[in-house]
């Protein structure tokens, strides 16, 4: 058993008052609402139920929380822009979404799916902008990646590092497959940033300065 399939739920809360003691260390999970993110969790969990998955975009309307140990979990958070339900109920998610991610201290990282096909949508880069001033690191997974022949798809990630440096914003970024289950190891990256490790976290930058996107 891996250290994630140790996750477990914990409790599903309407706004952030009714969160658990803002103590510990938590990673939150955040995307547009097709973006795929509850099969993400599942497979970087390596339970297929864990979190729950629909046909409709948008059905994750309460915090979602997901406990590892005391001390850490995963959070997983509504999806923003696509769900198909009144602006009203839009517009209390995202401000939700905007105090949790404001005020609560535990938050350590976040990792944010974007489809590859439409990656770096504008509510995707304000939430890399916010978190980028909050000095949290960020991951991207580039979902479904299985719907891209290998070149297509490396090109697509490179073009998503290129526009973040153009950008002037920090986030590391991978491609992502919960069908293909596409690099699930390297995407538990904000689990191993939780622990707050200096040098492997410099490591990793050097690593993807380097890495070589052309296709093998």
């Amino acid at each position: 058993m891996t250290y994630y399939s140790q996750a477990k739920f914990s409790l599903s809360a309407p706004d952030i008052k009714h969160l658990g003691a803002d103590e510990g260390i938590e990673v939150a999970f955040a995307g547009r609402s097709n973006a795929g993110k509850s099969s993400a969790l599942n497979t970087l969990t390596k339970q297929k139920a864990l979190a729950r998955t629909s046909k409709t975009p948008g059905r994750t309307q309460l915090i979602n929380v997901f406990e590892l140990d005391e001390q850490r979990r995963l959070i997983d958070l509504p999806g923003y822009g696509y769900a198909k339900v009144p602006e009203q109920m839009k517009i209390r998610w995202q401000q939700n979404l905007g105090k949790y991610l404001d005020t609560r201290q535990s938050l350590k990282g976040l990792m944010i799916m974007m489809d590859i096909r439409h990656p770096l949508k504008q509510f995707d880069i304000q939430m890399v902008r916010w978190a980028n001033q909050k000095n949290l690191d960020v991951h991207i997974l580039l979902t479904k990646s299985d719907k891209f022949k290998h070149g297509a798809a490396m090109a697509s990630l490179h073009g998503v590092v290129a526009e973040l440096k153009k950008l002037e914003l920090r986030a590391s970024a991978q491609l992502f497959s919960s069908l293909k289950k596409t690099f699930p190891d390297q995407a538990k990256f904000l689990g191993k940033l939780a622990e707050e490790n200096a040098k492997w976290r410099y490591n990793y930058y050097k690593r993807l300065e380097a890495m070589d996107y052309s296709e093998k």
